[in-house]
């Protein structure tokens, strides 16, 4: 997908979440912070199910403005430096759940000239940090709280890197580092970050939901599949049918075995009384 010639004018915007890697980063983040104790069972837990449910359908703007008014209010009280410590286990979460696939194509772009940047609703934080290592150009994250003497004070601030925020913040990198969005590539899973495709020239759907997919196959966009969290579940419960089935039969198979033990245990302990009553 990445063009051949060198284009120092341009950039490829890689969306994270279910794009450059499997999942829900706000889930990584909730693991790391239930291990600090930062965040109770029942939140890890509603946010394991929520993980599931994008991984299968996408986002919607409901479910994701909710999740980071949840996260900002859920950081009041709570020092910067302690969220920062989360960083390595965060990143220990992330990065095993990186497609390869998209890794390569976002350094084939580098390759090709172009700069690569990470572009989520996830905090600026993690953006920066996971840029930094996957050797990416920058990074493009929300803030979630407002900070006062190193301490978050649970309402939210800044832009959200979530639907036409996520456009207008790469329009404003554009503008500073004169990129020419007509020879830009975006890439995404939602139909949420249509503002961002919309804005290059050439925008690629990755694992899409639904409604993106029709948009793409409409448009006539590329569309790129990594993810087989889907398959896998139809492929388990597929199987897990066979053992029922199997089981099942099994059960009917031993019922049949100790019918006819039981039909032959009468004959041979008549015989067995016969030879026991013969004289001698």
């Amino acid at each position: 997908m990445a063009a051949e010639a060198a284009t120092g004018g341009a950039a490829a915007f890689f969306d994270l979440d279910r794009t450059l890697m499997q999942g829900s980063s706000a889930f990584q983040f909730g693991r790391a912070a239930f291990s600090a104790g930062l965040l109770s069972r029942r939140q890890l837990l509603a946010d394991a199910w929520a993980n599931i449910m994008f991984r299968l359908r996408g986002s919607s703007d409901e479910n994701t403005h909710a999740l980071r008014n949840r996260i900002s209010a859920s950081l009041e009280g709570t020092r910067v430096r302690d969220l920062e410590r989360l960083g390595p286990s965060v990143l220990a979460g992330v990065l095993p759940r990186i497609y390869p696939q998209v890794l390569k194509l976002a350094y084939d772009h580098q390759d090709a000239g172009r700069r690569v940047y990470i572009t989520t609703a996830a905090s600026q934080e993690l953006a920066g940090i996971l840029a930094q290592v996957l050797v990416f150009d920058g990074g493009i994250g929300s803030e979630f709280s407002e900070a006062i003497d190193g301490v978050y004070t649970g309402r939210p601030v800044g832009l959200f890197i979530y639907g036409e925020g996520k456009a207008r913040a790469i329009e404003e990198l554009a503008r500073r580092e004169g990129f020419d969005l007509e020879q830009c590539y975006a890439y995404s899973d939602s139909v949420s970050d249509l503002p961002m495709l919309r804005l290059v020239g050439h925008p690629v759907a990755v694992n899409p939901d639904r409604e993106l997919l029709r948009t793409a196959r409409h448009e006539g966009w590329d569309v790129l599949r990594c993810d087989r969290l889907g398959r896998r579940l139809k492929a388990a419960a597929g199987l897990a049918g066979a053992a029922a089935i199997g089981g099942l039969g099994s059960v009917a198979l031993a019922g049949r075995r100790r019918s006819a033990r039981n039909r032959a245990a009468p004959s041979a302990l008549r015989r067995g009384r016969r030879l026991a009553l013969k004289p001698r």
